[in-house]
């Protein structure tokens, strides 16, 4: 079976097919630091790593590039309100970002183009779109001229005229139609700048990666093979892409298959500062293990939406130390070979069911029950140390694939304790339940296991009283603080996450 995969682009599962075999070439929108990076990031970018691991892992010499959004209407607004250069906005974002990414084992990108970095390049694509007829200069920037591109709507589905009844011209703005879009805008007094043929100014937002995935990955306009990011990138973003690129390109399409990851879910809800369920990526990975993160991602289709919870996270939390703990059993069993992940030799049965659920458009989901069907207890008996290496070994490479690299940590067991600020996140916890019971829940004067006893009992009288909604708000609010809770017909009975 060979790796088949969505194509957004003909809307069905296709067998991958590098276009200059065995060179892979890859583009994927990343971040756009004018704010902090979030669990929506996290998922994405989680993925594509995955993708890319198991490409290479076929024996493809992968090219994968990520770009960074450094300038946009974002970072220039928090500049200009609290007087701070514009540049100290984005890195500090973007340090965060990447110390998050790597806390989560995503390796770092071939080439990671920053937008300011390649605006000659830039303006010579507005250029040449000018030239052809698919652009005009406006009193306020360059506009590409949506109409006279006929092939666009398709990635997305949508026709012109749907396009057009929800179209508007923004204040400020002075294109032909309200469906065009900024290729260059140009500077207003205090913004940040670079000289074009048409005026000082900076780049829109859809031009910077036409250009940088032409500059890198296809100058001679042939394409390249995989092109993805975020499921609500689709539209406007990747569909002004494709306007962009393809006139300009000697061979369409821009890109052989378009892969977007799901949207993801916070509590049900779309994630929000102003409802309140919006937390740092930075932050979330203080409070939980960030290969327990990674795990939860991998447990449900790249392709899906996907909810968290605290709860979902606590579950994940539990089903790393499983697999943590079948390691550290066969580890045990084989002697303590060196902590790497060289691929084993063939035959290799695990690794083999594991590349069946992959080659299936990337089922990680499939692939993490292999991992946790393996018999490790069989595995372990009667077997020499040489064969009980390479069991070892397989089962390594297995989890390495999906990026849950055994390190040094997976030889410790693990403590059940609750975390030292656990009377501070409980504080909080119950703030964000935003509940009337939740509210009331009195910790002065308790100790922990109070604590969660009166937790569990405002619990319980909300399910009394069959408010499923408060009930679940602090069961939450416990799962957040690493109490995780069980119940029977006995009862309520609690564990520490571990």
């Amino acid at each position: 079976m060979s790796l088949k995969l969505y194509n957004t682009r003909t809307r069905s599962v296709e067998a991958f097919a590098p276009l200059d075999p065995p060179r892979v070439r890859i583009y994927v929108c990343g971040l756009t630091p004018s704010a902090q990076a979030h669990l929506g990031h996290a998922r994405s970018f989680l993925f594509f790593d995955v993708l890319r691991r198991y490409l290479i892992h076929l024996g493809f010499a992968v090219t994968y590039v990520q770009n960074v959004t450094d300038i946009d209407d974002r970072s220039i607004e928090a500049a200009i309100a609290t007087g701070t250069d514009w540049r100290a906005i984005v890195q500090s974002y973007y340090a965060s970002f990447k110390t998050s990414m790597k806390r989560l084992g995503v390796r770092e990108p071939d080439r990671e183009p920053f937008a300011t970095q390649f605006v000659p390049q830039i303006c010579a694509t507005i250029a040449r779109l000018i030239e052809g007829g698919y652009a005009y200069v406006a009193q306020d920037g360059v506009y590409y001229d949506v109409r006279r591109f006929d092939g666009y709507g398709r990635l997305s589905n949508r026709k012109l005229d749907e396009l057009e009844a929800g179209a508007r011209v923004e204040v400020g703005e002075f294109k032909r139609d309200p469906l065009d879009f900024a290729l260059w805008k140009f500077a207003k007094p205090g913004e940040p700048s670079w000289p074009s043929p048409w005026g000082d100014g900076r780049p829109g937002w859809h031009i910077e990666c036409s250009s940088m995935s032409h500059e890198i990955l296809d100058p001679e306009g042939r394409g390249f093979d995989i092109h993805g990011g975020g499921a609500d990138l689709i539209f406007p973003h990747h569909e002004n892409e494709i306007a962009q690129s393809e006139p300009l390109m000697v061979h369409p399409p821009m890109a052989n298959v378009w892969v977007h990851g799901g949207l993801l879910l916070f509590d049900s809800r779309k994630m929000s500062k102003s409802l309140g369920n919006f937390e740092p990526l930075a932050d979330l990975l203080d409070r939980y293990d960030p290969q327990a993160l990674r795990l939860l991602f991998l447990q449900t289709g790249y392709s899906k939406v996907m909810n968290f919870t605290e709860e979902s996270a606590a579950a994940a939390n539990t089903a790393l130390r499983r697999l943590q703990a079948s390691w550290r059993k066969l580890h045990a069993a084989a002697g303590g070979p060196p902590l790497a992940t060289g691929k084993p030799p063939a035959p290799a049965a695990l690794l083999e069911r594991v590349e069946r659920a992959l080659d299936d458009n990337m089922n990680t989901s499939l692939a993490l029950s292999e991992l946790y069907a393996w018999p490790v207890d069989s595995v372990a008996l009667g077997r020499d140390r040489a064969a009980l290496q390479a069991a070892l070994g397989e089962f390594s490479y297995a989890l390495d694939l999906l990026g849950l690299t055994p390190d040094s940590s997976w030889l410790e067991e693990p403590k059940a304790e609750l975390p030292a600020d656990f009377f501070d996140r409980l504080r909080i916890a119950l703030r964000a339940a935003q509940g009337d019971a939740a509210a009331r829940v009195e910790l002065d004067g308790a100790d922990a296991k109070e604590a969660i006893a009166r937790v569990i009992a405002a619990r319980t009288r909300a399910r009394e009283t069959k408010d499923w909604a408060e009930s679940d708000r602090l069961r939450d609010a416990l799962a957040r603080c690493g109490v995780v809770l069980e119940d029977s017909k006995e009862g309520t009975t609690w564990t520490i996450a571990v």
